[in-house]
């Protein structure tokens, strides 16, 4: 059949399948009911859409009347949520004194509707429910695939109560299809003649709490091991289990596991397994090529479900927000373009590809029912499933005309559905919504059954210029950051590896010093050792003494005229030129992290990250500052200010941010014209080493960048108190920072600068979890701000505030995730939590472990054996903030817990610390996060997601109090620092002459 015969045979399927349901719409429309009227609102104001579908996420937390009308409050009213529903209105209008009764009457009937909402959606919430409703679905003439809610879980209880749900409901069913009449008219034990009455549809990643693309062979097998024993009980009663498609970070994964279940010598020969497929990902079609050739070759039929894709926001922003390429089709046309060419491919190949088609869009069913009758393909080798609670129309419109027809059923507890019926509420309001455009909008018949290129082709022509970015510097584009670690890519997996057997095959060597551009050596060496294997060395450095430091000193004070005076577009161009040979050696520069210090792969290459970010956006920040500002109009007179470097920078760099901040503070000397003495850790020396290598191969001369590692007790003060150094960059200890500007606020003989001393020192932060936030994402935000690279970082939680609502609940998941999570050398992905860096560190918490012991109750207390620097991994509560336990820095993996009766109390209690570096704030109340947003005083606060990982221009990073002294890294008045402004007036009245001026000459 020829293109244009078969639109016109989709067209007219269409036309008739309109036909036939024309006057009945969803009851999700239907503006007789609450819901209706609700939806309706929402799709004609975005404003209340988005309070709506949030209030709808936190309904199920509310679990008192007070806590359910204060939401109903926050959410609707004050203008948040434009213009509402007179239903919702009268309840938060009968608020307060005089209409409390009214309220919480009104907020009972508002949980009742949403509740409903949901229940519309979930095919029971228990077994026992679920099963009665099962029952009516297949005596109404459809099929199922059951699918258990709670895809998200936080340990490996969790996941095992995952897998039990689901033993639990084939139990239950096994029970009951023995009595179950097969579907269509059939005989036999088989719906339709070929499909098994049973079937199953399973999230993979919920099997398996520790799941993560960088650990790929750990993930897979380790939901393989709990799926098993589930499609072997779907084998022993006849049906069939479909393994759903979740986030592109779980992809690869999932179809690994299928690969491997699909030729398991027990279950071969049983061809009832099926893998769904999203044809938004602009992957999926070749994904589909790959699978049906590997079926193929090795003959195993096998199932595919195809489906457009349920996480199009999530994958979009996520994407951007890491710097990745977008992985979805961004225009909805052409996911239904890629639909339409992945269900002729799958039809193609109907010998061993059996078929289940997932849609509600008329067209896209019409497409597959026209093109299979073209391509000859047997109607038992094709099925259509739409989903339970939608599309009520389309779907029994659908089981007039084809016969085969399954309903994918979600079950489970409220708490779970709540995610799935807002991801539901979305696919029904989006704009471009099949369902929303023909039942609520009434588009034209014609214009929902056009083939989407014509569709795309049209919108293209009315698509808007796209918005302009924001302009950078002269001659540089404008910043954006390094993309994360995206370890989806097996090309970026494989690297590490490699990389990090490099790293060994160059250990054991001399790491000098380089002072004026030459390697100096000395006698006096220390080895830098792997801290999960103290037993190899990886190299030995060099150690400066007073000597040394000296000549490095003298290096910079020789190479700084010539270095000041070149210009800032020039200094920035070496700065460009090293973030391009970083970018060149992300994973190498990351492999030396994991074995010098004990980072995991994706804290080493996001430090790299980092790194690269600060080059890039300091040159452009120099190269902005670089041109002089007028300053005034009056006439007669020029005055313009610039800035000039400050002399020569002492960099004293800690080794838990080896590459980022010892790059940072360096770069930010030295593209505003200083030369630096640059004093790494002497934990991360060849990392540091590994920095100056790169400066000196991006052409930065002799002199402007000493490496100058050493004993801080032989040379730190010699080099702070020289009169020479006119600037000090740290980062580290409370105790050092403190020392440093003692130091440097003494005159000594000799010197003409007062120092500046800029400082990032230590935190103690906290995290407070409100009795509405997400525990789904509290818990897992909280283990990896606590124990993400062993807690040793700055900006690391190492207390979380919990309101007493949610007090026990948060505790018993949180101590379950710890315990779920594998701890190990970070060479190994597996490991989420490692070693700490050396002796004093393990010392100091096992110290503050014994502390901790004494002040509170230790409810997680975890230790890895092995050679390595382990430390116990603790968590305890019952701490007060008196205790030191909540005062003094421990910087390792203790976590306090800590309870509040109340959001003021939890507050006081935050800030109550003489740090103010991060914290942060889960909650889903509006009122409570403006509340922290004013309150809560500290550098850098995080809402709704983990405290560490601040990124570079997006989120300056830096604290008060005893966390540090000066402006924060990575945002647009750091150079300031390193920098002295000078102003020059001219007067250019000559006799009562003054020439007119240029204004363009100068920057405002």
């Amino acid at each position: 059949m020829s293109d244009m015969n078969i639109e016109q045979a989709i067209n007219a399927r269409g036309k008739a399948f309109f036909a036939s349901i024309r006057g009945e719409a969803p009851s999700i429309f239907n503006k007789g009911f609450w819901t209706g009227k609700v939806m309706d609102w929402a799709m004609q104001n975005e404003d209340f859409k988005v309070q709506l579908f949030r209030f709808v996420d936190v309904l199920p937390y509310l679990s008192s009347a007070d806590a359910l009308q204060r939401h109903i409050e926050e959410y609707f009213t004050g203008g948040q949520a434009g213009d509402i529903p007179p239903v919702l209105k009268w309840g938060a209008e009968k608020s307060g004194i005089l209409g409390g009764l009214a309220a919480k009457v009104m907020g009972k009937a508002i949980r009742s509707n949403i509740e409903g909402m949901a229940r519309q959606f979930i095919v029971g919430e228990t077994t026992k429910e679920a099963v009665k409703n099962l029952v009516k679905i297949r005596k109404d003439g459809f099929a199922f695939t059951v699918d258990l809610l709670g895809e998200a879980t936080v340990s490996e209880e969790e996941a095992q109560a995952y897998r039990d749900g689901y033993l639990e409901v084939l139990e239950a069913i096994a029970r009951e299809q023995g009595s179950w009449k097969p579907l269509g008219g059939a005989g036999g034990d088989l719906d339709w003649g070929y499909a098994p009455k049973v079937n199953v549809s399973i999230k993979p990643s919920a099997l398996y709490s520790q799941s993560k693309p960088v650990d790929f062979e750990g993930t897979v097998e380790g939901i393989l091991e709990k799926m098993r024993p589930i499609y072997r009980a779907v084998k022993a009663m006849g049906g069939a289990l479909c393994i759903d498609m979740e986030q592109l970070k779980y992809k690869d994964a999932t179809i690994e596991l299928f690969k491997r279940l699909r030729q398991d010598p027990e279950f071969a020969s049983y061809p009832h397994l099926s893998i769904v497929f999203q044809c938004y990902l602009k992957e999926t079609e070749r994904d589909i090529e790959e699978i049906i050739g590997w079926s193929k070759a090795r003959n195993l039929p096998m199932g595919i479900r195809l489906v457009k894709g349920a996480y199009w926001d999530y994958e979009t922003v996520v994407c951007k927000q890491m710097g990745w390429p977008i992985p979805v089709w961004t225009r909805k046309p052409e996911s239904d373009m890629a639909f339409e060419r992945c269900a002729k491919l799958i039809l193609e190949n109907h010998e061993m590809i059996y078929f289940q088609c997932a849609s509600h869009n008329i067209r896209t069913i019409s497409f597959v029912m026209e093109k299979a009758k073209a391509l000859g393909v047997p109607e038992a080798r094709y099925e259509f499933q739409a989903l339970y609670g939608m599309a009520e129309p389309v779907r029994k419109g659908l089981l007039k005309v084809a016969g085969r027809v399954r309903l994918y059923c979600p079950y489970g507890e409220l708490l779970p559905g709540m995610a799935y019926l807002v991801r539901r509420l979305l696919e029904n309001t989006a704009n471009e919504s099949f369902l929303r455009l023909s039942f609520a909008e009434g588009e034209a018949e014609d214009r929902l059954l056009e083939n989407p290129e014509e569709t795309l082709e049209r919108e293209k022509a009315q698509a808007r210029k796209p918005r302009e970015t924001e302009a950078g510097p002269e001659g540089l584009s404008p910043f954006a950051n390094f993309p994360l670690a995206d370890f989806t890519e097996k090309a970026l997996r494989e690297a590490f590896p490699a990389a990090i057997a490099d790293v060994r095959r160059a250990a054991g060597g001399i790491c000098p010093l380089v002072i004026g551009g030459k390697d100096v050596t000395t006698a006096d060496l220390i080895d830098s050792v792997n801290p999960a294997n103290p037993a190899e060395v990886l190299g030995r450095v060099c150690q400066a003494g007073v000597t040394e430091t000296g000549a490095a000193v003298a290096a910079a004070k020789a190479a700084f005229p010539a270095w000041r005076d070149v210009s800032p577009k020039d200094r920035a161009a070496v700065m460009m030129r090293a973030a391009a040979l970083m970018r060149e050696r992300a994973v190498a520069l990351s492999a030396m992290q994991v074995l010098e210090v004990g980072k995991q792969w994706d804290q080493a290459y996001n430090d790299v990250a980092e790194a690269i970010d600060f080059l890039e956006y300091y040159a452009r920040e120099a190269v902005r500052m670089g041109a002089p500002r007028r300053m005034g109009r009056e006439p007669g007179e020029k005055n313009h200010l610039f800035y000039e470097p400050k002399g020569l920078c002492a960099v004293i760099a800690p080794w838990n941010f080896p590459l980022a901040i010892s790059c940072g503070m360096s770069a930010a000397a030295i593209v505003t014209g200083n030369c630096v003495v640059y004093k790494p850790s002497g934990l991360s020396s060849l990392v540091g080493r590994g920095l100056a290598d790169i400066f000196k191969e991006a052409g930065l001369p002799d002199g402007v960048f000493n490496f100058c590692p050493g004993r801080g007790s032989v040379m730190g003060d010699y080099l702070v108190e020289h009169p020479d150094v006119s600037c000090v960059a740290f980062t580290g200890s409370m105790e050092v920072g403190l020392r440093i500007m003692e130091k440097a606020a003494k005159v000594q003989p000799g010197q003409v600068n007062c120092k500046r001393v800029i400082a990032e020192m230590g935190g103690k932060n906290a995290i407070i979890v409100d009795d509405d936030a997400d525990l789904d994402e509290a818990v897992l935000a909280v283990a990896y701000s606590a124990f993400g690279f062993q807690g040793q970082k700055c900006s690391a939680c190492s207390r979380v505030i919990v309101l007493e609502e949610n007090y026990g609940r948060f505790l018993e998941r949180l101590v379950k995730a710890c315990e779920s999570m594998k701890i190990g050398p970070a060479e190994d992905p597996r490991y989420s939590m490692g070693p700490v860096v050396d002796p004093g560190q393990q010392a100091k918490v096992k110290e503050f472990t014994e502390i901790a012991r004494k002040e509170g109750r230790i409810v997680v207390e975890r230790l890895a054996e092995g050679p390595g620097y382990y430390a116990p991994m603790v968590v305890v509560e019952g701490i007060r903030p008196e205790h030191r336990i909540a005062q003094e820095e421990v910087f390792g993996p203790i976590l306090a817990v800590m309870k509040a009766k109340h959001f003021d109390e939890a507050l006081a209690m935050a800030n109550d610390s003489r740090f103010a570096l991060t914290g942060g704030v889960f909650s889903r109340s509006p009122k409570n996060l403006e509340k922290a947003r004013r309150e809560f005083r500290v550098g850098n606060l995080y809402l709704n997601r983990n405290i560490t990982g601040a990124l570079v221009h997006r989120q300056p990073f830096g604290g008060a109090r005893m966390s540090g002294v000066g402006s924060k890294a990575g945002g647009p008045d750091y150079l300031l620092q390193f920098v002295d402004p000078r102003v020059v007036s001219e007067n250019t009245l000559r006799r009562g002459f003054t020439p007119i001026e240029d204004d363009d000459e100068w920057v405002d």
